[in-house]
C-alpha cells in the first residue's frame, strides 16, 4: 500500500525500532480492511500522528511519544465506546489509557488475532455502534 507522503515523512522521522513497530500496526489496518471489502482507507495526519478511517469507521491514530520512549499507542476517539468494547471483550489481552488508547511496548509481541478484531470493530464502528458490545 502506498504510503501518503506526509505519513511517509513522519515515519522517517521515528526512531527505528518505532517505525517497524508502527508500521506493523499499519499493515495490520490495511490488512483488515482489506480482508473486510472496505476499500480505500484514507491515511492522512490528524493532530500531526498518522490517522487512518474507513467511510463507515472511526479514526485511527497510531504515534510514539518521546516522553515514553518504550511504548507506541494505538488511539481511538474517546467519545466512542470502543476502548470501552475492547475492555469488556479482551480484558487484561492489552494495556490502555483511558478511554482513547491501547498501548504497546516496543518489545511486546502485537497479540495479532485480538487486535485485528478490535481494529475491524473501528473501521465498522458506524454501523456496529448501536449493537451492545459492537456485536462482538
Amino acid at each position: 500500500m502506498t504510503m501518503d507522503s506526509r505519513v511517509k515523512e513522519k515515519f522517517e522521522r521515528y526512531p527505528v525500532n518505532v517505525a517497524r513497530v508502527l508500521n506493523q500496526i499499519r499493515d495490520l489496518i490495511f490488512s483488515v480492511a482489506s480482508q473486510e471489502g472496505l476499500g480505500a482507507l484514507e491515511e492522512t495526519l490528524k493532530w500531526g500522528e498518522p490517522s487512518y478511517i474507513a467511510k463507515s469507521g472511526s479514526t485511527i491514530r497510531l504515534d510514539y511519544k518521546e516522553k515514553d520512549p518504550k511504548q507506541v499507542c494505538l488511539y481511538f476517539n474517546c467519545k466512542t465506546t470502543l476502548i470501552e468494547t475492547f475492555k469488556e471483550v479482551y480484558g487484561g489481552t492489552f494495556n490502555y489509557a483511558g478511554n482513547r488508547a491501547i498501548i504497546f511496548q516496543l518489545n511486546q509481541q502485537i497479540p495479532v488475532k485480538e487486535l485485528s478484531h478490535c481494529i475491524s470493530m473501528a473501521l465498522h464502528y458506524k454501523k456496529l455502534k448501536h449493537l451492545p458490545l459492537l456485536g462482538a
